[in-house]
């Protein structure tokens, strides 16, 4: 017997499910079909991710990630790739033998 799913984990399943669809956006039912979730569902878990920012309804009445998930994203890639820069220069020191 499965449990009730909580609302904040269906709220989690929504904004995965908007994944890959920044641009055109989903329609309830679409969500509804993803996420295995009735469309009333869905709606509130929507209004929840606009009121916080990580979702918005598009004009043409979709919803899509909001630009704050973007920007997560974008700050995410930027810490990588800072990363990995120092990773390099790392490898690079220890390849010529110098001390870090």
């Amino acid at each position: 017997m499965s449990r009730p799913m909580s609302a904040s984990v269906r709220v989690l399943r929504v904004l995965k499910a908007l994944k890959g669809h920044t641009v055109t956006g989903l329609s309830n039912s679409e969500l509804a079909a993803l996420t295995q979730d009735s469309p009333s569902n869905i709606t509130r878990a929507m209004q929840t991710l606009i009121e916080e920012g990580l979702a918005l309804k598009l004009d043409n009445g979709r919803f899509a990630h909001s630009v704050g998930v973007l920007q997560i994203a974008q700050a995410h890639a930027e810490h990588m790739a800072r990363l990995t820069g120092r990773m390099q220069e790392i490898n690079q020191r220890i390849a010529a033998g110098s001390r870090i």
